[in-house]
């Protein structure tokens, strides 16, 4: 009797084969933003989802819930595992340890509670490190699933999948018929009419699995992508898209609808018989897909925060126009001088003078200008037209 305790990619090759021979594996599953709160697994208590296989150890385990957490974080937040209950197996990567800090006589370094300070410390190697979790559905005094409200029905762009698809960069196409398809030979997304699919979820669900394939392209992920219809390298890729369609769907919260993809079913289970870690490198790779094009997103925040500072660093100094009150006068830069001076009045009283960066007068008066808390400044001079600018200088 062989008692060997089965990978965690060969018993999630074996659950899967058994879903997608009965059409219910994860990725085969539609669902709809609309009709259901389908949600991809997350920790309980710091919200990440898992990644990887990780995911399908846990969809496998058929719960309801989307929600797991190891015993120790149940037992922080004074919640209990069920008796009888089993977790359910997941692995991470571990790339670093957590040592005590020693003072320069090698001692232990304590913090104002008594308790050792950790540092934390790369390992030489990465460990593969086994954990086990348990489902919300588990848990005892675990507060309830909060769903999330029902999206409306109608035809309303998802702004943000179509924003990603422009930031991507990829030529879409729109042909009235029933083909969507990416081409390596072209470089293109050929798509069906907007018009042509039930929702918009189903619309962007079919284009971001496009774009997957899209991604694959010798200047982005380079994946190989000549594959013959029918071939193992071909369902190969289309597991690859299916799995980071399912992602995608998850985040944008636009559904997934797996139906084009049937025939693509005989091959994936053949695959996994033949190659159980093939599912885990099918996540990897599908993870992979699924950074690339949120990429895009991040680097848009990137670029808009450095404009940001970029406006912000160039707002931070006086310009020709500015009325500062500040103490008991007003102060107006009337024009540029050489070497970054400034040609200053004083409005009530009608002085000039020049000013120089240097000067502890102009950070003052670009303090004022500056701070955002000033509503109604208090000015002695109770000129209207003075009152009407000091109004006109929060920023």
């Amino acid at each position: 009797m062989n008692n060997k305790v089965k990978s965690l990619h060969e018993q999630v090759a074996t659950a899967l084969i058994e879903k997608l021979e009965k059409g219910t594996a994860p990725w085969q599953k539609p669902w709809n933003s609309a009709l259901t709160d389908f949600s991809l697994p997350y920790n309980a208590i710091t919200g990440n989802r898992y990644k990887g296989i990780n995911i399908f150890s846990l969809l496998n385990s058929g719960r309801e819930d989307p929600r797991w957490l190891t015993f120790k974080q149940a037992d922080s937040k004074g919640w209990q595992i069920n008796k009888g209950e089993k977790g359910t197996l997941v692995q991470f990567v571990k790339t670093h340890d957590l040592i005590p800090k020693l003072d320069e006589n090698g001692k232990k370094v304590l913090d104002e509670n008594g308790k050792t300070i950790k540092v934390k410390t790369p390992l030489e190697r990465a460990i593969v490190t086994a954990a086990w979790v348990f489902n919300a559905e588990q848990v005892s005094g675990i507060p309830k699933l909060e769903l999330k409200p029902q999206l409306k029905s109608d035809w309303d762009p998802v702004v943000r999948a179509e924003d990603l698809v422009l930031l991507s960069g990829a030529v879409v196409n729109h042909r009235k018929g029933d083909e969507a398809y990416y081409s390596l030979r072209s470089d293109s997304i050929t798509i069906p009419l907007k018009e042509q699919f039930t929702s918009p979820d189903r619309y962007y669900a079919t284009l971001l699995h496009e774009l997957g394939h899209w991604t694959g392209h010798q200047d982005r992920l380079n994946r190989s992508l000549f594959n013959k219809f029918g071939s193992e390298g071909y369902a190969r890729e289309e597991l690859r898209a299916e799995i980071a369609s399912m992602l995608i769907g998850d985040e944008f919260k636009i559904g997934h609808d797996p139906g084009q993809h049937v025939a693509y079913v005989k091959g994936w289970i053949e695959i996994l018989k033949n190659n159980p870690y093939e599912i885990h490198a099918a996540a990897t790779d599908a993870e992979k897909i699924f950074s690339y094009l949120l990429d895009f997103e991040r680097k848009r925040e990137l670029n808009q925060h450095t404009t940001n500072k970029s406006q912000q660093k160039n707002e931070s100094r006086l310009f020709i126009g500015d009325i500062i009150p500040y103490k008991e006068s007003v102060y107006k830069v009337t024009s540029q001088l050489k070497r970054g001076r400034l040609q200053m009045e004083v409005e009530d009283t009608g002085k000039k003078f020049v000013l120089s960066k240097n000067d502890r007068l102009y950070q003052s008066l670009l303090d004022v200008k500056n701070c955002n808390d000033i509503k109604s400044p208090v000015i002695s001079n109770s000129n209207e037209e003075v009152q009407k600018a000091s109004y006109g200088l929060k920023r």
